[in-house]
């Protein structure tokens, strides 16, 4: 689809112009290495050496949509908070904290709420297709299961965007109705009350893989079939043995070593692309032709990616061993994402009437 075809919708290229960019993780898992390869390299790597200014939240009050188990989200929190960090995100460049440690922006999302129209939020995807699933079910309400925090989240995540009057938010393509709907909201609010919101941009990087998982289907926790980054947390088996493991696990077909083998059909290949340089590349798919074994090919894989992770991992550990460190930095960045959240939220409350009757001396 051409970028004329979806409104708003920027590429990476349109990111030569210092912006402001935000971009919000869910602590609701682990992270695995389809979530290094399409969010967190390419995100860190887009405010390296350029002048953007950045907000990485941890957004765990929408976390708490469709995750009931609070030890999935507070251990979440931290092995999220500790993979970003350990893979370079910066908290001295970028605004980085959690979503819960900012109260103005649930108190903004209420504000939205009284100026959004139910209506726009009936269209909303995850909406739609839990009310399509009841409705294929006898005797059922339509709005079963369904919560005020499901049914009204993408307000919530116009809160998080308008609240730093975000430029560029980069997402996949199953988010830009989000970013559609937080424009939509953004405008309904500056034409009643005072143009106070940016209209944010999705940003959509049609050139990030999406990674194929150990049965072959689209690498996804709901599928349970992924490659965790840097293993289970509380593991006695190292995360290094942990993804050797899993990536031995991935399926292949019964071809035997020396019969050549199409790459463009295997998973193998496809993850080792993502890690590969054009060189590396081109010599595995003339290895494929010549017939490597599924057992060679899978250490090939590991090893490719063992080589870009290993460095990030004394980190990951260190962060994941002092937990008051990570609990610092949030803190730092929670004050920092304080000194935008207070006074753009003053100004929203003063715009809607809300505001003190006099000066008191």
């Amino acid at each position: 689809m051409s970028n004329n075809s979806i409104p708003n919708e920027q590429t990476s290229a349109s990111l030569t112009e210092a912006k402001r960019i935000l971009t919000g993780i869910k602590p609701t898992g682990i992270p695995h290495l389809g979530n290094y390869v399409g969010a967190i390299r390419p995100a860190i790597e887009s405010i390296q050496n350029s002048d953007h200014e950045a907000f990485f939240f941890l957004a765990d009050y929408h976390g708490i949509i469709g995750c009931y188990d609070p030890a999935i989200i507070h251990e979440s929190t931290k092995v999220i908070a500790a993979t970003w960090i350990a893979c370079g995100l910066d908290p001295e460049r970028v605004t980085f904290y959690r979503q819960s440690d900012v109260p103005e922006i649930p108190e903004l999302a209420w504000i939205l709420n009284c100026s959004c129209a139910k209506g726009l939020m009936n269209r909303a995807h995850a909406y739609k297709a839990s009310v399509d699933i009841n409705m294929e079910k006898a005797d059922v309400d339509p709005d079963q299961g369904v919560t005020m925090g499901l049914f009204g989240y993408p307000v919530l995540m116009a809160a998080d965007i308008l609240m730093f009057n975000a430029t560029h938010v980069p997402v996949g393509r199953d988010q830009i109705q989000h970013i559609e709907m937080a424009r939509d909201i953004a405008g309904t609010f500056n034409h009643r009350y005072k143009t106070l919101f940016t209209l944010p941009s999705a940003v959509v990087d049609n050139d990030i893989p999406l990674l194929t998982g150990l049965d072959g289907r689209k690498m996804s926790k709901s599928y349970s079939n992924t490659i965790p980054l840097f293993g289970e947390p509380n593991s006695q088996v190292s995360s290094e043995k942990q993804m050797h493991k899993a990536i031995m696990k991935i399926v292949t077909n019964s071809q035997l070593p020396d019969e050549p083998k199409d790459p463009d059909d295997s998973a193998l290949f496809e993850i080792y692309k993502a890690f590969a340089t054009p060189e590396e590349i081109a010599d595995m798919r003339a290895q494929y032709a010549a017939g490597i074994g599924w057992g060679d090919a899978k250490q090939a894989l590991f090893d490719k990616i063992n080589t870009e992770i290993a460095p990030f991992r004394a980190r990951y550990e260190e962060l994941m061993a002092n937990p008051k460190e990570l609990e610092e930095i949030l803190q730092m960045g929670a004050e920092k994402a304080r000194r935008h959240s207070r006074k753009q939220l003053d100004k929203t409350r003063r715009a809607i009437g809300i505001r003190p009757l006099a000066k008191i001396k």
